[in-house]
């Protein structure tokens, strides 16, 4: 096996080492010390730092992406189908959250239903802070209904 040092690992990454060593804390990689203490990584961290990235772009937090890691071998670098059945769990999360941006673009010319009423519109949409009755926040950006 092929190790590459922090600084290697970064350039060819594109992640800041003070990331590489986070996501180390975390247990989303590993590497191995020499001697002297410096760590060396394996080659297939590589792999595991864009599928990290990747995950993160989606909206994916550290500890769910640990969870998905955890499925992957690690006795052997992952293969084309343990990536594809990994993809595949996600295209549901991709989904759900593509609907959630488009409902909150939709929401953005309307009262978010924070019960502010310092907009003349929020008058009208949120007439007596009825969002307020369904607790704090912007109600209606985060599911509620306006109705009722």
């Amino acid at each position: 096996m092929s190790f590459i040092t922090i600084g290697e690992v970064a350039r060819r990454s594109g992640v800041a080492a003070s990331a590489l060593r986070y996501y180390e804390e975390r247990g989303l990689i590993t590497s191995h010390r020499t001697g002297a203490g410096h760590r060396r990584f394996p080659r297939a961290v590589l792999r595991r730092i864009a599928f990290i990235i990747y995950a993160q772009r989606i909206g994916l937090t550290l500890e769910e992406i640990s969870t998905e890691l955890a499925k992957l071998p690690e006795n052997r670098v992952p293969t084309p189908s343990d990536w594809s059945r990994l993809m595949g769990e996600w295209r549901a999360k991709i989904r759900a959250r593509i609907a959630e941006l488009e409902r909150l673009e939709a929401g953005l010319a309307n009262c978010i239903g924070c019960g502010c009423l310092s907009l003349d519109h929020c008058r009208l949409a949120n007439p007596d802070d009825r969002a307020a009755r369904h607790g704090p926040g912007p109600r209606y950006w985060i599911g509620d209904s306006a109705e009722g």
